[in-house]
């Protein structure tokens, strides 16, 4: 069964799936369709899942369970990857993306996942700048701490050999 990701509760288990590149209007719209229509029977050993399934910012897949009814089983999450797989490569799209993602002046950017040190020396990613972050596991954690200041996420470390 399929709820909106604003109607989840916070403890509900979370994925999100970067896109390599923003989607369009259009994109976003039959992906949508496809995710709904994929996630609308989605069960773990027969039992229905209660599910959310929207792109966020042009970019970002999230699917969100809430597990206080059935848990989503090993299999389950496979299918799942699965279906965000055939989806992204029906629209040549990957949605496997480790780029690193965040808000800059044109709105949202990224940059190579191995480029974060340079990025930093060369000021392109600032103590402030805002980082997604897609290791969040639950939807009360996506909605407080999914965009934080780059200086309060894992690149901290780069901050600190610039300054050095």
């Amino acid at each position: 069964m399929r709820i909106a990701l604003e109607h989840m509760p916070d403890h509900a288990r979370l994925w999100v799936y970067q896109a390599d590149r923003s989607l369009s209007t259009a994109e976003q719209e039959a992906i949508q369709q496809q995710l709904e229509a994929s996630f609308e029977e989605w069960a773990a050993h027969g039992q229905p899942l209660t599910n959310a399934v929207q792109i966020v910012e042009g970019r970002f897949v999230l699917l969100a369970v809430d597990e206080k009814a059935y848990a989503a089983s090993g299999c389950s999450i496979d299918a799942s990857t699965r279906i965000i797989s055939q989806i992204g490569q029906q629209a040549g799209i990957n949605f496997f993306d480790r780029s690193i993602v965040f808000r800059s002046h044109q709105g949202i950017d990224s940059i190579d996942g191995l480029k974060g040190k340079s990025a930093v020396k060369a000021g392109t990613i600032q103590p402030n700048t805002i980082l997604f972050n897609n290791q969040v596991k639950t939807v009360g954690e996506f909605r407080t701490q999914w965009e934080v200041p780059a200086a309060e996420s894992w690149m901290k470390r780069f901050f600190n050999l610039v300054v050095s």
